[in-house]
């Protein structure tokens, strides 16, 4: 079995970080190889997945902020629209009886 270190397809950057550039579907030199190229992608992905919950946790606050504007502008908009209701239901319907004291014809 070929070593990573040994592959033509392995780098290590000035700063230690290690790349592969291989292609799981073309330069695959051994099913070793397969098994730690998946390895390496699942790595990136949890990584890539905490990246965003740390985003997201650093815009909670935030986003709580702006829940909390928007129910407060929408309970002034209901309670600006109140006074319609209230009169609404203020005004009695008419009815069809005559007023006391008055006969028809």
């Amino acid at each position: 079995m070929i070593r990573c270190q040994d592959c033509e397809f392995f780098h290590r950057d000035a700063a230690g970080r290690i790349s592969f550039s291989c292609d799981p579907f073309s330069t695959i030199k051994e099913p070793e190889c397969l098994n730690k190229w998946q390895l390496i992608k699942l790595d990136q992905l949890v990584q890539a997945y905490g990246a965003s919950v740390e985003f997201t946790r650093r815009f909670a606050p935030l986003q709580e902020k702006m829940f909390k504007m928007m129910e407060r502008e929408l309970d002034d908009a209901d309670e600006s629209e109140r006074w319609k209701q209230e009169d609404a239901e203020g005004e009695e319907p008419e009815s069809e009886d005559p007023p006391q004291g008055w006969t028809q014809p």
